[in-house]
């Protein structure tokens, strides 16, 4: 029997969804390259590929597209709870809580159930901003893609074709990943044989640690504080004196470079254009490699997805309310993936190993 504290390298699955080499830089869903797959084709088409098994074809396509736009409406029961919730609570909470309002679905999990949970996070994200931000809630709508329509519901407005584009990409490239901890935790739930509204119910909570999805949020806040190319140096030579980590830096599994990096800055570039604060992200990106390297010499860090995918959001106009929860918007395809996969497998049941006293004996 393996024993590791943390599951490091302790395989807990098969699966026929993600397949990644830590060591090469290697991210595909499905045998498909993560980065053709952002560069492509559009998100139903990813979605269908990790739900349903194969990229659709033109006509599959476009039966896809108008079910997943037909289940994009919240029920008003749904939209009651949101409005009781003080503005004081954070977006994945407020996300967990009207998820779990859709009720309990029967098990097993389905593709339809999916559809239905996936499409609804956008509406329950911009319906609950809207209110936040004192806006009239922006209905979606069932003309434009699942990016695009995301867009529109935040600002209200038809999305510019770079925006839709842009945040397509980030999508993409975020909507799975492995046993990564939402995932898991997704699994672990189903494994239970719990209907699917408590597996996402589970993801998300995992996906509010900062060690996890709520890294967005601190790199965003962080860019803000460091303000200046002048003040970088001296901002991070603090933290890393105080043995404080700096988010987006380093990977849990890739060792070299995290595929999904150098496609979102490029695109965040472009995005951006000359904008300052692109440029400030890309000095803070060199000057942290570089002393990570003078402080930690003997350890290898890479930049990972979640820095050029904060400066990208924030590029499209997102603020850091919606960063965290527009991880939840594309990763939810994945936790359902997982469940449909996991559905007719073992209870997960490890071990742990004591470490406390033995008394009497």
């Amino acid at each position: 029997m393996i024993m590791s504290t943390d599951l490091a390298d302790v395989a807990v699955a098969k699966t026929k969804l993600c397949f990644i080499d830590g060591d090469e830089g290697l991210l595909e869903y499905r045998g498909h390259e993560v980065g053709k797959l952002a560069k492509n084709h559009v998100f139903e088409e990813v979605v269908h590929l990790l739900l349903i098994g194969h990229l659709p074809s033109v006509e599959e396509l476009f039966s896809f597209k108008n079910k997943m736009a037909s289940y994009r409406s919240l029920p008003e029961p749904v939209k009651e709870i949101i409005n009781t919730i003080p503005t004081d609570v954070d977006m994945l909470s407020v996300l967990r809580t009207a998820i779990s309002t859709l009720g309990e679905f029967s098990f097993p999990p389905t593709v339809e159930q999916s559809l239905s949970i996936c499409t609804k996070i956008p509406s329950i994200i911009a319906y609950r901003y809207n209110r936040v931000c004192k806006r009239k809630p922006v209905e979606p709508s069932n003309h434009l893609g699942h990016t695009a329509n995301y867009l529109y519901m935040i600002k209200g407005t038809q999305p510019e074709l770079e925006q839709v584009q842009a945040l397509e990409a980030y999508l993409i490239s975020t909507l799975e990943h492995g046993m990564n901890p939402s995932t898991f935790a997704a699994r672990v739930i189903t494994s239970t044989r719990a209907d699917i509204v408590s597996s996402v119910s589970a993801a998300i909570s995992a996906l509010k640690g900062p060690l996890h999805g709520g890294a967005l949020s601190q790199i965003s806040m962080n860019l803000q504080e460091i303000g200046s190319k002048e003040n970088t140096e001296r901002w991070l030579r603090e933290k890393i004196e105080a043995g404080k980590r700096i988010m987006g830096f380093g990977h849990r599994v890739y060792k070299y470079r995290d595929p999904r990096v150098l496609p979102l800055k490029n695109i965040a570039i472009k995005l951006s254009g000359n904008d300052s604060k692109l440029d400030l992200a890309t000095h803070v990106e060199e000057m942290t490699l570089q002393l990570l390297k003078e402080y930690k010499p003997n350890k290898q860090f890479i930049t990972n997805v979640e820095f050029y995918a904060a400066a990208l959001l924030n590029a499209v106009g997102f603020d850091n309310n919606l960063l965290t929860a527009t991880f939840a918007v594309s990763r939810s395809v994945g936790w359902c993936a997982h469940s449909i996969e996991a559905a007719n497998g073992p209870l997960i049941y490890p071990q742990s190993v004591y470490s406390g006293p033995r008394i009497g004996l």
